[in-house]
């Protein structure tokens, strides 16, 4: 496996030479905001499919680096064992002071959604355990349990109920 690490300003220079950037986050992310000429390319799709990616040099890139660093098997792979990493990911991108496109209109990826919703759920059940009744913190330990279920089984209930929201509807 051969992979590189390059700054924001490496990378831009990689792709006005004809690199391609790939995005590895989820499609809801990319939607949100994305590198301006980056792919998305999700790690799921890349688990899926032969991408092909071999023939000119491929960039990859997340939100902070952390997933590409943890996946750099899979995208040894996907390259055939030669590729490139935007150290630092989108953040470094923009503290590089780059453009990013960003798209207000689309909703807050899923895994911010659940999180905002669980830990709404979770302090309300122990704000109202503490002044109404202490019933209320089974709410915090339901939400509680129902994320260490998803974390076992890879299924969140909470983002399957969020994805209905009408914000949510495509």
């Amino acid at each position: 496996m051969n992979m590189k690490n390059l700054t924001a300003q490496e990378v831009r220079a990689q792709m006005d030479g004809g690199a391609m950037l790939i995005d590895i986050r989820e499609q809801d992310e990319f939607a949100r905001e994305s590198i301006p000429g980056a792919s998305n390319v999700s790690l799921a799709r890349l688990c899926d499919e032969k991408s092909g990616l071999t023939s000119t040099p491929v960039i990859f890139h997340c939100k902070s680096g952390t997933r590409t660093r943890m996946n750099a098997e899979l995208l040894a792979r996907a390259t055939g064992g030669s590729f490139a990493v935007l150290d630092g990911g989108i953040e470094a991108w923009k503290s590089a002071g780059f453009a990013t496109v960003i798209n207000r209109r689309k909703p807050l990826e899923m895994m911010r959604q659940v999180q905002i919703a669980a830990g709404s759920l979770v302090a309300l059940g122990a704000g109202l355990g503490f002044v109404a009744n202490p019933g209320f913190y089974a709410l915090s330990a339901a939400v509680g349990l129902g994320l260490v279920f998803a974390g076992m089984s890879g299924t969140c209930m909470m983002a399957r109920l969020l994805h209905l929201a009408p914000w949510n509807r495509v």
